[in-house]
């Protein structure tokens, strides 16, 4: 027998949701065979229970491998749109918060850091 390939199925609007309603169906059924058939309804509504949560959690658990493989491909697809940004020369564009000239002291000083810059509007934050 041979195996066929792994065909990729999109995804349900709802995958969460619509699992559990699904699952919670079968299980409904499988307690109503029961009850029809004469079974011990206890043991009936403790195996659909059983079965829910199993089964529910297995299929959540590979829906969130599925959405988590999806959104690694659609930013390995945007990022390979994008252009990596080139690189900015050593001193320009510090966001540290100790900058050293009138820009880099004043801005990075407002920023939160603790700006040493000593410019035309008197440097960064001194704490």
């Amino acid at each position: 027998m041979a195996r066929r390939e792994h065909e990729e199925r999109p995804l349900p609007a709802h995958p969460y949701r619509d699992t559990a309603i699904v699952y919670g169906i079968m299980a409904g059924i499988l307690v109503l065979v029961a009850g029809i058939t004469g079974g011990s309804l206890v043991r009936a509504f403790g195996a659909g229970a059983a079965f829910w949560v199993l089964a529910t959690a297995w299929s959540w658990w590979r829906f969130r491998g599925r959405i988590r493989e999806r959104d690694a491909a659609k930013a390995e697809a945007a990022s390979s749109l994008v252009p990596s940004p080139e690189p900015e020369p050593p001193g320009v564009g510090a966001t540290d918060g100790h900058g050293s000239g009138a820009a880099n002291g004043s801005v990075n000083g407002a920023r939160g850091g603790q700006g040493t810059g000593r410019g035309s509007d008197g440097g960064g934050v001194e704490s």
